[in-house]
């Protein structure tokens, strides 16, 4: 696409200076037009490296492009670590090699040849405008081509955690309290059932808290 793209320039270009497409050493050693390809990077970039720093997470950027090109994205996007100009195989060893050091690695990725990488790493984030392979190789699918995407998915499983570890503790903590008093004697079967459904009513209820989740 990108050499059709060129060479319809070009022919362009051709076109407009003469009756025919001509070679560049007919022009005179001069450059009659210049073509420049380069990926865009999304405006909401910067703004998804800065929500994962507040969740406490150190962004990396791992790449198999141009060192120089992976570098000044980085800079845009405000990530420091940059790891360039590497294989999906070279992808892997670095996600192994973070977890080595005790580190829990999250991976986003939207290629096939960050599919290992994704299957590898601790929590793999596939984007959903990307290929079928990283799809198949991540545990979670970003329905949206968007990494704030990944951030809010990081929120809400941590919030969805704190959920359930608060049920838990008050669901035991009914139980503990009340079964020595029922064992004793000295709790009613009345209040008893009461106090389970209690319990009950109460975890379903702080569970719906997550349908206000933004």
């Amino acid at each position: 696409m990108v050499a059709a793209l060129a060479v319809y320039f070009l022919l362009w270009i051709a076109a407009s200076v003469g009756a025919r497409p001509r070679h560049p050493e007919e022009w005179d050693g001069k450059a009659r037009g210049v073509l420049t390809v380069a990926d865009a990077i999304k405006e909401t970039g910067a703004e998804a490296v800065a929500e994962l720093r507040k969740l406490g997470l150190k962004p990396v950027l791992l790449t198999g492009d141009n060192r120089l090109v992976a570098e000044s994205v980085a800079r845009s996007v405000g990530i420091d670590e940059v790891i360039a100009e590497v294989l999906p195989q070279d992808k892997v060893d670095v996600v192994e090699r973070l977890q080595g050091e005790g580190r829990s690695v999250a991976m986003v990725g939207d290629g096939v040849n960050d599919a290992a990488a994704l299957a590898t790493a601790d929590l793999g984030l596939a984007m959903g405008t990307g290929t079928d392979a990283a799809i198949e190789a991540a545990d979670l699918t970003l329905v949206r081509g968007d990494l704030r995407v990944a951030a809010a998915a990081i929120r809400l499983s941590r919030r969805t955690l704190a959920t359930i570890k608060g049920n838990l503790f008050w669901a035991f903590g009914y139980n503990v309290a009340a079964l020595p008093l029922a064992a004793a004697g000295m709790l009613n079967p009345m209040i008893a059932g009461a106090a389970m459904a209690f319990s009950s009513v109460f975890v379903v209820t702080n569970s719906l808290r997550l349908r206000s989740f933004k």
